[in-house]
């Protein structure tokens, strides 16, 4: 049996995005949009105070009052977190008739989108979904995966980030010897460096790691 939703990474970088609710279960959703760059606007007749503080510090706008149908056409994502069933089903409709992506939240019938169940550890992202049939297993999975991928991958996320450009630059044209500067930094062992060596000598280990190995032993 084919599943619904494509797992797929979209770049919501200065795109409109509309969150219709202002409860804790919108609040919710906008937490997790804060974490990426988005135009972010909230729209709802009572307002959490929580989000009125992101509003203050200029992360999202808000304006307090019913969703105008439809108004959603015009975003380019759109989550629904209204406590009004009525509200929740023409935004889906709205959306969907102008083909904008569009969520609701604990309704996958209303949904083009759902959210997986996600660990970040700074620019890794190790995502969980279940096709919107049982999200209560892909949340305690994330539970598990935080014990697997523990803190200090937010570091070794930074550094393998770094280290591409770095065989990028070395190695412009040549993908076997940036294959094998990518193998080394992967069969490093990060978790041992990380204790021994500071800042510095963690950038003096990337440099070894982009030595062409081939090279060394013509030397010998």
């Amino acid at each position: 049996m084919a599943n619904k939703y494509l797992p797929i990474n979209i770049s919501i970088k200065d795109r409109p995005c509309l969150v219709v609710g202002g409860g804790n279960v919108a609040l919710r959703k906008i937490e997790n949009l804060l974490d990426y760059d988005s135009d972010l606007t909230v729209v709802a007749p009572e307002i959490d105070r929580r989000i009125e503080y992101f509003a203050e510090k200029g992360k999202l706008k808000v304006e307090k009052r019913p969703y105008k149908s439809p108004e959603g056409a015009s975003y380019g994502l759109v989550i629904s977190a209204s406590d009004d069933n009525a509200v929740n089903e023409q935004v889906s409709r709205d959306c969907r008739e102008a083909g904008v992506p569009v969520n609701v939240v604990d309704n996958p019938s209303l949904c083009d989108v759902i959210f997986p169940a996600v660990l970040k550890r700074d620019c890794l992202s190790i995502t969980v979904s279940t096709d919107g049939k049982a999200p209560f297993m892909a949340g305690y999975l994330r539970l598990i995966l935080e014990d697997i991928f523990p803190a200090r991958w937010s570091k070794i996320a930074r550094l393998a980030a770094d280290f591409r450009k770095k065989v990028q630059k070395r190695w412009p044209d040549d993908a076997p010897k940036r294959a094998d500067c990518f193998n080394r930094f992967l069969n490093a062992d990060w978790k041992a460096l990380m204790e021994e060596k500071n800042d510095e000598q963690l950038e003096e280990e990337l440099v070894q790691l982009l030595e062409d190995r081939d090279d060394e032993d013509d030397t010998e």
